[in-house]
């Protein structure tokens, strides 16, 4: 047993149902409110937006949530994920941390954005939703949302931001396998779009805008965003609830570190908040670590206040860390890491002290990538290599101490359909971009004032 590197689950250890982190707050996240009226949002603020299952999970306070038959059905085609033992990465880091990976590459699409396509797609079908429309930075989400719709037989339009579209044809070709259709953000389609020249390089915020106008005007339609809301996040613990039994199954009592890239926040919470709870119940005492690009530095140098999800304010304004709604990110490799803001739930934990955050240059997150796959045989996904970055700079601490360290890491999706960033990093061509104290000033400019 000293020799495994892989833990799996027996059909009747697998999760029924998902984690709300809510009700272990000991305080309550700020709710969202109405951009017209500043009132807390109700139900009937965003019925136009999503079927009444996904608004009740949007605002619960129970701690746990079951899983519908349907879309357990389908999760036990890829779940659970694997979690891996790193050893040959900590043999060649000369670590003597012990470093697991969660790896959701494993999943139909590619990545963990399945998880809650799923239940989405579900629910809307259920309620008569013949249309979904959506955004996507790199392509993952709007891949894995176009496969869930293509299961329950609901029509997928998604407006993918201009800078992937035009660098990830791979992943706009797959999009349209799975039934698919793809926009380049910002289009002629759409008031939200025509306010910006059409070889800009686009952003999440104005895909997002493009993709509620669209949705708000058609009755069998409505909007599915891949990150950000509580909902999301919810459908995401299954990751976090799987490793902390895989984890005992390696013989480990607990994660003394937990670590996941952060762009809109699902990926990182789906992993980190059952080991929160973990934690508010004195169970375990980890450092739950969030790792986001030193261009996007959400986390790290937004401020903590109310701001609209998209860039024309069409959304609910929610308090998160922001860089300001119509900031428009350098055009990194990692597309998914490319949004204003963070997810509400993820920022209030970050406010009250149970979440650390740090952003890196994306050279080093690359050195990082090509590192691990030379030696575990996984491509990562551009966006994870920010979270393997950081846990290298942890193992090596390690290292030189002598700590023993229990890590664990997010290994949000795989990397196959990125390798022309690889190639650009290979080749010597990769730049850092951080952002500029200017550009920052310029971005927050715009915040509401609430």
């Amino acid at each position: 047993m000293s020799d495994q590197v892989m833990y799996s689950l027996e059909p009747d250890e697998q999760p029924t149902h998902w984690y709300n982190v809510v009700a272990d707050l000991p305080v309550p996240p700020p709710p969202p409110l109405h951009p017209g009226t500043r009132e807390p949002v109700g139900p009937d603020d965003l019925a136009p937006l999503f079927p009444p299952e996904l608004i009740a999970q949007e605002v619960s306070a129970e701690r746990y949530v079951e899983i519908p038959e349907p879309v357990l059905d389908v999760y036990r085609q890829y779940r659970p994920s694997p979690l891996h033992r790193a050893r040959r990465w900590e043999q060649h880091l000369g670590t003597s941390a012990r470093i697991y990976y969660k790896y959701e590459g494993v999943s139909p699409a590619g990545s963990h954005k399945v998880n809650t396509a799923v239940p989405q797609v579900y629910y809307n079908q259920l309620n008569g939703i013949t249309r979904l429309t959506t955004e996507t930075g790199a392509g993952q989400w709007g891949t894995a949302l176009s496969y869930a719709a293509a299961l329950f037989g609901v029509e997928c339009e998604v407006w993918q931001v201009g800078a992937s579209y035009d660098t990830k044809p791979q992943r706009r070709t797959l999009i349209e396998v799975f039934g698919g259709t793809v926009h380049r953000s910002p289009s002629r389609l759409t008031e939200a779009g025509r306010a910006f020249a059409e070889d800009h390089p686009g952003s999440l915020g104005i895909a997002i805008s493009e993709a509620v106008e669209v949705a708000a005007q058609d009755p069998g339609a409505k909007y599915a965003l891949g990150s950000v809301l509580n909902h999301v996040l919810l459908h995401q613990t299954v990751i976090g609830e799987e490793a902390l039994r895989q984890l005992a199954k390696a013989g480990e009592p607990g994660a003394d570190l937990v670590v996941g890239c952060a762009g809109g926040g699902s990926n990182f919470a789906g992993l980190s908040f059952p080991f929160l709870r973990e934690k508010l119940a004195g169970n375990q005492d980890p450092r739950i670590l969030a790792v986001e690009p030193s261009s996007c530095p959400t986390l790290t140098r937004g401020e903590y206040r109310y701001d609209f999800g998209d860039t024309a304010g069409l959304t609910p304004l929610m308090k998160m860390h922001t860089l300001g709604h119509d900031f428009v990110p350098s055009p990194i490799h990692a597309g998914g890491l490319r949004y204003h803001g963070m997810a509400p739930l993820v920022s209030h934990a970050v406010e009250q002290g149970y979440i650390d955050a740090v952003a890196l240059h994306q050279n080093e997150c690359f050195d990082a990538a090509v590192e691990f796959a030379r030696t575990q045989g996984v491509v990562p996904a551009p966006e994870s290599s920010h979270a393997l970055a950081q846990v290298r700079r942890e193992a090596l601490a390690a290292a030189e101490t002598g700590a023993e360290p229990v890590i664990v890491v997010g290994l949000s999706g795989h990397g196959l359909l990125e390798l022309g960033a690889y190639a650009t990093y290979l080749s010597g061509n990769l730049e850092d971009d951080p952002l500029s104290d200017e550009a920052l000033a310029e971005a927050l400019a715009n915040v509401p004032v609430v």
